[in-house]
């Protein structure tokens, strides 16, 4: 075991930077709002366009975390940090080729997905600017990636404060006293992205970690990367199938949905900020060979994990009937809500445990194993279930049936993976 306070001394600034760009994308939808309902249905769409990429790229923060972790335990801190510089050079590269393709797709992408002239147009202006700040957008997820691995915590948490609060003042400005309108939410994004961006550039100067890019470590972080991107696919089919599906249901039910899957989403920031301690925490412990403390390390974690995940679960109960009204007075919404709403506050508890476990074997490389947990999840649970509830016309129940069935799933194979031991392989890095 490790002293509480160290666990949360990693996992509070952890929050804090899973949340803050969340928090800005609230801001900006506030300032973009109050110019209409168009330029607000551009930016909805330009934003979620914009943030799939980041999601499908989280390997860069992730995967360089546990394999960070590994050589800073082994007492090799200039190799931990040339590992963050060559996930940097790759957060370049891919960000650069993100930037060209996604300057020849805007148009045809946003089009598929508005099927409106007016919409599209719109939405391609704004994503072509939003576009020149993936590749700080990349190069941030790298820089958190090796200073978790580090146990450095609260730099990340500086950098990405500094950008997006000079962001949040800039957008308003941008978008109304200087007339930019809709295209000035996008330059602050990119102001934000590049401040950021910077300053983890620079924190990599401050190391002397400027190295050349090394094509066979760049490697072994794209394999990595493979199995995390394929594990990001199979959630992001199984929430876009649930949304369809809410869609096709009824107005109502759409509505409902939103409203408790996002709370959801914030909560899985909550706890996932214990996972991202677990991963600096266990790949620090197996790359100093010390499998006796990984295994204790994981125990505590998970227990952290339910502690919280009860208390969550105790909290959202309690304010069922308040919180709801706080995102909408439209009545069919109201009471179609508690169809998600209690299987929402059920999970939470199997939501600790998972997001801590899921924290564990990230730290400690397991990869592979998340890959198939995850996708035989989805194929076995969530996505026949909600389908199913489609054909058969149980609505919202049957939607968060099948997340319920997905996450007792992933709560078996995580459990199970844990006591068999295979996952804490020891060494600097992992074969």
């Amino acid at each position: 075991r490790v002293p509480a306070r160290r666990v949360f001394g990693l996992a509070v600034p952890a929050l804090g930077v899973l949340a803050a760009e969340p928090l800005y994308v609230l801001v900006d939808t506030a300032v973009v709002g109050h110019l209409g309902a168009l330029p607000l249905a551009a930016l909805a769409l330009g934003g979620t366009l914009l943030s799939l990429v980041s999601t499908q790229l989280t390997f860069l923060s992730y995967g360089t975390t546990a394999r960070t972790a590994r050589l800073h335990g082994a007492g090799r801190r200039a190799e931990a940090v040339d590992e963050g510089m060559q996930a940097t050079w790759l957060a370049l590269a891919v960000g650069v080729v993100i930037l060209l393709v996604g300057q020849l797709a805007a148009e045809p992408v946003a089009r598929l997905m508005s099927g409106d002239d007016t919409v599209t147009a719109r939405t391609v202006s704004w994503l072509r600017i939003a576009l020149f700040g993936v590749p700080m957008i990349l190069v941030t997820m790298a820089g958190n990636g090796w200073m978790r691995g580090v146990q450095d915590a609260v730099r990340p948490l500086r950098f990405v404060l500094a950008g997006n609060a000079l962001s949040a003042v800039l957008c308003p400005v941008l978008v109304y006293p200087v007339g930019m309108g809709l295209e000035g939410s996008a330059v602050a994004n990119v102001v934000a992205q590049t401040i950021a961006g910077g300053l983890f550039f620079r924190a990599l100067l401050v190391e002397r970690a400027l190295g050349r890019p090394a094509p066979t470590v760049m490697w072994a972080q794209l394999r990595l990367g493979r199995d995390l991107v394929l594990r990001s696919l199979a959630f992001q089919a199984c929430f876009v199938s649930a949304t369809a599906v809410a869609a096709r249901t009824s107005t109502v039910a759409v509505g409902a949905h939103q409203v408790v899957w996002q709370l959801w989403t914030f909560l899985s920031l909550v706890l996932d900020s214990v996972a991202i301690a677990a991963q600096s925490l266990i790949g620090a412990a197996l790359g100093a060979r010390d499998s006796r403390q990984a295994n204790g390390v994981a125990n505590q974690i998970t227990a952290y994990g339910l502690v919280l995940g009860c208390a969550l679960g105790v909290a959202f109960a309690a304010v069922s009937q308040v919180l709801p009204k706080a995102f909408t007075t439209d009545p069919g919404v109201l009471a179609t809500i508690p169809h998600a709403w209690w299987f929402f506050v059920a999970l939470q508890p199997v939501a600790g445990v998972v997001f801590a476990l899921d924290g564990v074997l990230l730290g400690a490389g397991d990869a592979p194993f998340l890959r198939n947990a995850t996708v035989g999840s989805a194929v076995l649970g969530y996505l026949p279930l909600i389908w199913i509830s489609l054909a058969v016309g149980w609505g919202l129940s049957g939607i968060w049936t099948g997340l319920t069935l997905f996450m007792l799933l992933r709560l078996a194979f995580v459990v199970s993976r844990l006591r068999s031991g295979r996952w804490a392989v020891e060494g600097a890095v992992r074969a």
